[in-house]
């Protein structure tokens, strides 16, 4: 990862200048700016994706709780170098009191809360005009959403309510462009290459902001993300090593702790009608005892996970994370549907205990830790800059025509999972093994241990667990020396020497992206209405999609369950604009987003005890995925329509209001309402309603508790 400071950034636009043009630098300058607060507050009751802090946190804001309590001062700064040349910088000292963390509250680089937000210098070398600096270049101009212009990443903090120019995230960057003949003209752009500022993609996860998506909350969410879920799974995984160890399943000491259960797995345990078992001290059984019931085996399952094996057991799970489908602390508000899944558990039907033992390790003193995650950000170094060429020109009869390149890191992160070395930081190969039987339990059932000799490809994974008991493969993990991880080796099914446990990593990063894409406008007159037909295309290679592969995340296999893969996209928009009554615009657009290499291979699976649930592999939907909607799949081609109004009104036309209405499919809706009016040439109010509702499994649908209210105030100076 690279970071260059604002210094030496600004500096090195200065020095580039020909040196003919530093003398008069601070010369003719002029300063002008405004004040501004913008104060929000929620419209509905209700409980955003990451407001929950565990699995039964009925916390929620009210409607008209203060969302956002933002005041700025802006200061636009313009000056002369020499007689030939000119320098501009834009200041932006902001801070949100409301802000749920430091990164949302005043300065943070590369956001809409830079307070460098510009910082260039306009000057011409022959027949090239360059602007040299910090910078925005707005290549498209669809409304609601960003096509063609992609040459500035987006901040998302605030989804797109904010004008595009406020949220559009200004880069440093070499704009070169000149005329060709009448008509023509060519653009030539060398910027830094810098990600999309999305809510919730960190370690910390951003809990309690308003516009973190489902996708990501998957990913980084303190309830719903894997980031946290993976090592809860794990813990639970260290009280049953301790149960089985001593003996509460079995009645007699068991030294290979829950390798013996290659046999059993997550359902075939939860589906069982009554569990017995020996309620044993930690010491162990002496064999004598009568086995207690229990209860139902997913009662047993969640007591384990969110109890642990005794009071203050630190493996508990506590009803933190999202293990199980937890609805209140009674028994009778848990239940358990791997057909229908909406908790971590049951999207594991099928992996063994076995597995589980993969991901615990053994503590000096006889106890159990589970695996842990770590989030690391790998961006691309700076010297891998981002380069586009543009083309525009105009025909005879009026239309206006563009064709755009970009060579770029995409500005959307990507997110990939892998197990390495809790020590070493070595990354781990995954296996799957099958179960070979070594006997029968005091009860007479058979006992399977894992074999690491007999692996297997994904392809060869049985979709039917109740064929063989022994089929449903366990996953190891194994260095490159050849050792296991895990409390217990499965190659001598004793304690491991190995023990410095797995880690599961999450890197984000990004992918090299080819763009090629064009515009077109032409205007023309419908009796008396002035009207403009527009289009905007792009072609994007190389991008990222998540597929999610339910058979592999059905026994255990969680980093090659989850992964990021190739896909080559083809989006376009299609728009009309039309002035009427005098001076009202209406805008209306066809979005279609073509997925060229969309995943849908449909499977159905069968559990060790006899249920069916899918165990599909497909396209995840990036923005609402999530482990309560079933691990949401996505479009393939995808439609969103938009309709926008505006009209200026008002004494001399002092104030303009704007709407625009968005709806995708899926049945997902957003509106935004907005007003502006000059009191005075120095004081401006405004006014803003977000609307969001529909499916909550949509895009915009999901904010449906986000929509708010805001109004602001704005003071002009020069």
């Amino acid at each position: 990862m690279y970071k260059r400071s604002t210094l030496y950034m600004a500096v090195a636009v200065v020095t580039a200048l020909p040196t003919t043009v530093g003398a008069g630098f601070f010369e003719d300058i002029e300063v002008n700016g405004f004040l501004k607060n913008e104060t929000s507050v929620f419209l509905n009751d209700g409980q955003m994706t990451s407001e929950a802090d565990s699995m039964l946190d009925n916390s929620h804001h009210n409607a008209g709780d203060v969302m956002k309590f933002e005041n700025s001062a802006r200061f636009f700064v313009n000056g002369l170098i020499g007689e030939e040349a000119s320098w501009h910088m834009d200041l932006n000292i902001v801070c949100d009191s409301k802000g749920i963390n430091s990164n949302y509250r005043c300065h943070e680089s590369y956001t809409q809360n830079d307070w460098l937000r510009e910082l260039y210098a306009d000057f011409a070398v022959s027949d090239w005009n360059i602007r040299l600096g910090k910078q925005q270049v707005v290549w498209g101009t669809a409304d609601g959403i960003k096509l063609l212009d992609i040459i500035n990443p987006t901040d998302y903090r605030e989804m797109a309510q904010n004008a595009m120019e406020d949220s559009r995230i200004p880069l440093w960057m070499l704009n070169a462009e000149r005329n060709i003949g009448d008509s023509g003209n060519i653009q030539f752009i060398v910027s830094e290459n810098r990600k999309n500022a999305i809510p919730g993609l960190n370690r910390d996860g951003d809990s309690g902001h308003p516009f973190i998506m489902k996708g990501v909350d998957s990913i980084t969410g303190g309830v719903n993300g894997f980031l946290n879920v993976t090592p809860a799974l794990a813990s639970v995984a260290g009280s049953f090593n301790g149960a089985a160890m001593g003996g509460m399943f079995t009645g007699n000491l068991n030294m290979s702790g829950l390798l013996p259960f290659a046999g059993m797995t997550v359902d075939g345990f939860a589906s069982t009608p009554v569990i017995y078992g020996f309620p044993c001290p930690q010491t162990g059984c002496d064999g004598t005892q009568v086995p207690v019931a229990f209860g139902p085996g997913y009662i047993v399952l969640n007591n384990i996970a969110q109890n642990g094996l005794y009071q203050g057991d630190p493996n508990a799970n506590n009803n933190i994370t999202n293990l199980l489908n937890v609805n209140g602390p009674q028994v009778t508000q848990i239940s358990w549907n791997p057909s229908n899944p909406e908790s971590a558990f049951e999207y594991m039907p099928n992996a063994t205990f076995a597995t589980f033992n993969t991901f615990t390790s053994m503590n000096a003193d006889g106890t159990f830790s589970g695996a842990t995650t770590s989030y690391k950000v790998d961006d691309p170094s700076a010297s891998e800059p981002n380069a586009g060429l543009r083309y525009r020109g105009s025909l005879d009869n009026g239309l206006n025509f563009g064709v755009n390149y970009f060579y770029h890191y995409s500005a959307n992160p990507e997110v990939n999972m892998s197990w390495h070395d809790k020590v070493t930081g070595e990354k781990l190969t995954v296996l799957r093994v099958k179960g070979t039987q070594v006997g029968t339990d005091p009860n007479g059932n058979p006992v399977f241990m894992p074999n690491p000799g007999d692996t297997l490809e994904a392809g060869q994974i049985g979709n039917n667990a109740m064929s063989d008991p022994g089929a449903m493969p366990t996953v190891l993990l194994m260095n490159g020396a050849g050792q296991f991880y895990g409390a217990f080796d499965p190659t001598t099914g004793m304690p491991n020497a190995n023990q410095n446990g797995a880690s599961m990593r999450m890197t984000e990063t990004r992918s090299r992206v080819h763009s090629i894409g064009g515009s077109l406008d032409y205007g023309t007159r419908l009796g008396s209405l002035p009207v403009v037909f527009r289009a905007e295309l792009l072609y994007d290679k190389d991008e990222k999609q998540p597929v999610v592969d339910k058979r592999l995340l059905g026994i255990g296999d969680l980093t090659n369950a989850l992964t990021m893969e190739d896909m080559d996209k083809f989006s376009y928009v299609l728009g009309v604009d039309i002035t009427v009554l005098t001076n009202m615009m209406i805008s209306g657009q066809f979005i279609q987003q073509n997925n060229l290499d969309f995943i849908d291979d449909s499977r159905t699976c069968t559990t060790q005890a006899g249920n069916a649930f899918d165990c599909s592999r497909y396209t995840g939907d990036f923005s609402t995925l999530h482990l309560t909607n079933g691990l949401n799949k996505g479009w393939e081609n995808k439609e969103f329509y938009s309709l926008f109004f505006s009209k200026p009104f008002g004494e001399s036309q002092l104030g303009r209001w704007n709407n625009i209405t968005m709806v995708e499919d899926g049945g997902g809706f957003w509106n935004r309402f907005d007003i502006e009016y000059s009191f005075t040439d120095e004081l401006i109010g405004s006014a803003e309603l977000n609307l969001y509702w529909g499916d909550e499994d949509t895009t915009f649908g999901q904010f449906k508790d986000s929509s708010n209210a805001q109004i602001g105030v704005k003071y002009i100076w020069e």
